[in-house]
């Protein structure tokens, strides 16, 4: 008989030991017989799979990272015997590094905090960027004093190993032993504080990861019941002028004013709709920007001229304070004076009436700071980092919501970075007032202002020589209410609700135009204005796509299906009227 045994040799060996008797002739043991085996680097393996797996167990369950940072740092610490083990994260300037959380042995100090990669010096510095271990037995002997001996001699440390972990060529971790006397470390305590980094971080990418889903997903909730909340808003007025025009008729003063209240509502349904497909846009990175030069003053102007029935409307007082010289800028008129005009529309919601509202600008270098400030609400300390985030409000408070879906200043967050410009907030508090601050690049080289328009006739309105309207869409209450606008203006409309009776009837018609709703069920609008297209009769017909798809994939598909023009629905009476203002076939 025979048994195996393993036993440690001397220093940090092992080997395992096979033992069996030698028996004489007599059938008696003799002696024993004593074979052995280099046991350890198997040992040294299943001890390293051994604290990992703890480390897996104690961190499977856990719910945050900095329970994950505690349970891996302690069991690789008191594995190694060491002083200290901190896991840091990389800041996303990639230059500086955050010590989230360190285990110390008793009486060691806490080195959490932020640091400069910098400090280990230029060698070792360069090496873990590409992922390369810095591994240090005797701090004194091997760096010099301005190459990271300083630094570590500062924290009372002698010898370290600092894995780095490189993800898609990029630094993301780091995690670091620390020894306060001098230690030769063996190939197996290094390849070990490799494994421990690298699982560590994929467990704290985990909870990270669910951590953002759960966020989103409340996100999102939110971001629905807000919606039908702004939604209803406009509507519950809408639905109640319907109703007091009917029992107003006769009463033109009444009917004027529920006339224009209708047509605020109408306005702020509108600008809810076009922020939701901007904010897509800007987000797929579909914003084309129709840059121009421009004085400071027109974008300004054009976004006090946008915001003033809100302002008017709360009785703010607003103050402009401009350079008097003229500020040239390179950017987009509409887009920048919809950032303005934003800020501007936000800050009259969240001031109480009769507030006080200023837009100031200043030169600063080769930057303009365009400041807008109010006397409202103000922003807590903790929200003011979060503010232009997707979806953030001001006030989540039922009783102090003042609409919007949390979109606005992400949009002016995303359009000021196509400008190549930055916005930031400011508030001392809740009760305090904000202020948000633009900066944009002013135009290198100034150009000489462009010419005044010449002088044009009085805009006509929808009102302009008769034509003959072709008018498709399936939506009835929406064809035959446009219809009915049109018919009042002194056109002559055909009315149908499908492509097929559109083409059967267009021939005999003869349409001057033509409005077709994209998308229709059978035939859509793509299809309706090529086969429009196709016949010789209709030669010059001008087709007009009037849609609530409005990307630029939308757009180019209507251009490439022969439409001459594409209105985002509900179109405005001075985008019809514009379309309307040509002379038709035949006369002229």
């Amino acid at each position: 008989m025979s048994f195996l045994t393993s036993m440690q040799t001397g220093g940090r060996g092992y080997a395992d030991m096979t033992i069996a008797p030698l028996l004489d002739e007599a059938g008696r043991v003799a002696c024993l017989s004593a074979t052995g085996t280099d046991a350890t680097e198997r040992r040294r393996v299943e001890e390293r799979l051994r604290l990992l797996d703890d480390i897996g167990e104690a961190t499977r369950i856990a719910a945050e990272p900095k329970a994950i940072m505690e349970g891996a740092t302690r069991l690789l610490g008191e594995h190694l015997g060491a002083t200290r083990v901190a896991y840091a994260d990389l800041e996303p300037d990639n230059d500086r590094f955050t010590i989230r959380h360190d285990w110390t042995e008793p009486g060691a100090f806490s080195t959490v905090g932020v640091y400069s990669l910098d400090l280990f010096g230029s060698r070792a510095t360069s090496n873990l960027r590409v992922g390369r271990t810095l591994v240090v037995n005797d701090v004194d002997a091997e760096l010099a004093p301005d190459d990271g001996a300083d630094m570590f001699n500062q924290i009372g440390i002698k010898a370290i190993i600092c894995c780095p972990l490189v993800k898609q060529h990029r630094l993301v971790a780091l995690m670091a032993v620390h020894q306060r006397t001098p230690r030769r470390w063996s190939e197996d305590e290094i390849a070990l504080v490799d494994a421990v980094v690298e699982r560590c971080w994929a467990h704290i990418e985990r909870v990270r990861s669910t951590e953002a889903l759960r966020e989103a997903d409340r996100h999102k909730s939110e971001f629905l019941a807000t919606l039908a909340h702004e939604l209803r808003n406009p509507l519950a007025p809408i639905r109640n002028g319907l109703e007091v025009l009917r029992i107003s008729e006769g009463q033109p003063a009444a009917t004027a004013k529920v006339r224009a209240m209708m047509e605020r509502q109408v306005g702020q349904m509108v600008h809810l709709v076009n922020d939701l497909l901007d904010i897509a846009r800007v987000s797929t990175g579909k914003v084309v920007l129709k840059v121009e030069r421009i004085t400071l003053q027109a974008v300004v102007a054009s976004a006090v001229e946008t915001s003033l029935p809100l302002l008017e409307a709360a009785h703010h007082t607003l103050q402009l304070r401009m350079p008097e010289q003229a500020v040239w800028l390179d950017v987009d008129l509409v887009r920048m004076s919809q950032v303005l005009s934003n800020l501007l529309s936000n800050a009259a919601k969240y001031t109480p009436g009769a507030g006080r509202i200023a837009v100031e600008a200043e030169l600063e270098g080769g930057e303009v700071l365009i400041r807008v400030s109010d006397t409202g609400i103000g922003i807590a300390p903790e929200a003011i980092a979060s503010i232009f985030d997707m979806f953030t409000q001001v006030e989540r408070s039922l009783d102090r919501s003042k609409g919007g879906l949390g979109i606005g200043l992400s949009l002016v967050r995303h359009l000021v970075a196509l400008h190549g410009g930055t916005v930031g907030a400011e508030s001392r508090g809740p009760g305090q007032g904000s202020s948000f601050t633009v900066r944009l690049p002013v135009a290198q080289a100034v150009a000489a202002p462009p010419p005044a328009p010449a002088a044009t006739a009085a805009d006509p309105g929808i009102q302009a020589q008769g034509l003959r309207i072709l008018l498709v869409d399936d939506n009835t209450d929406a064809a035959d209410s446009l219809a009915s606008l049109l018919e009042a203006a002194g056109h002559t409309v055909c009315t149908v609700y499908d492509g097929g009776e559109a083409l059967r009837l267009a021939p005999s018609f003869a349409p001057d135009l033509a409005f077709l709703d994209i998308g229709m069920p059978g035939m859509d609008g793509y299809q309706t204005a090529r086969a429009l297209r196709a016949l010789p009769q209709l030669d010059g017909l001008r087709l007009a796509a009037l849609t609530g798809w409005g990307a630029a994939e939308d757009r180019v598909r209507s251009r490439e299906a022969g439409f001459d023009h594409h209105l985002l629905k509900p179109a405005s009476p001075e985008q019809l009227a514009q379309l309307l203002s040509f002379t038709p076939r035949g006369e002229g």
